[in-house]
């Protein structure tokens, strides 16, 4: 059984994850900011060896609680909680400056914190896999009428999968990012969907590839199959997980300038 840490688990893309390793056997440790409602709720679904932390993710000090609370070692970093353009504002509620700060701070400075802290002892222990959740947008492609400073943040995301499997690539730990496209999720929610009308939306959902938003779990999977031994080939990629909305992103910015 290996020990699973989750950021940002309590919703979207990280509660499928928690979902989706629990029901494969895994020990399933996960994080979360607000949410503690969802979080207690996910920890008395999923069952015994599931368990869940605040974190603050980006802030020093948080980390260090959160890494003594452990119960265990960590054999699985799945790097998921993240702010986007319009949550971002949930955390920094400051001039424009703080909250791009907070894009970098939260987004790609947080996760670099845990995977030098638990690096490590994945390799004293000879184990261990790391899934960076990034995102299409800044991962992948360019996409106008978001923050620019979310894009940057999951460019960097991409760029410290790609800089760590490079130092790693003779060392017994994956590293890999994932670029997940429009997801029905709490943050696609309130980005984009929330100001469309119920016609609007469904305009917006029949350009998409697939003429649908993907769903949690799909991307989840994706995660759960890269920290399995079929897929150490893919060391170091950033995987496009967009239904091909990565390679034609004007489907989704149409209208946008």
């Amino acid at each position: 059984m290996r020990n699973v840490l989750i950021t940002g688990g309590s919703g979207g893309i990280g509660r499928a994850c928690v979902r989706r390793f629990a029901e494969a056997g895994d020990r399933v440790w996960f994080t979360y900011r607000f949410g503690k409602d969802r979080a207690e709720t996910l920890v008395a679904e999923t069952g015994a060896e599931c368990a869940a932390f605040e974190l603050d993710q980006g802030d020093w000090e948080s980390h260090e609680r959160l890494l003594e609370a452990l119960p265990g070692p960590v054999d699985v970093l799945v790097n998921n909680a993240a702010v986007g353009s319009a949550t971002v504002v949930d955390h920094v509620e400051g001039p424009e400056h703080e909250r791009s700060a907070a894009f970098l701070r939260i987004n790609s400075v947080g996760p670099l914190w845990l995977i030098q802290r638990l690096l490590p002892g994945m390799l004293e222990r000879g184990y261990g896999k790391v899934v960076n959740i990034a995102s299409v947008g800044g991962g992948v492609s360019v996409f106008p009428g978001f923050h620019v400073a979310d894009g940057m943040s999951k460019a960097a995301l991409a760029y410290l999968t790609r800089h760590l499997a490079a130092e790693l690539v003779h060392s017994p730990v994956g590293m890999f990012a994932v670029s997940p496209g429009a997801v029905e999720t709490p943050m696609l929610e309130a980005s984009t969907l929330a100001a469309l009308t119920p016609e609007q939306r469904a305009a917006l959902e029949a350009r998409l590839p697939g003429g649908r938003l993907l769903r949690p779990e799909e991307i989840a999977s994706v995660v759960w199959w890269l920290t399995g031994e079929h897929a150490s080939a893919l060391h170091g990629a950033v995987i496009d997980a967009s239904m091909g909305l990565g390679v034609h992103p004007g489907l989704l910015t149409q209208g946008v300038g």
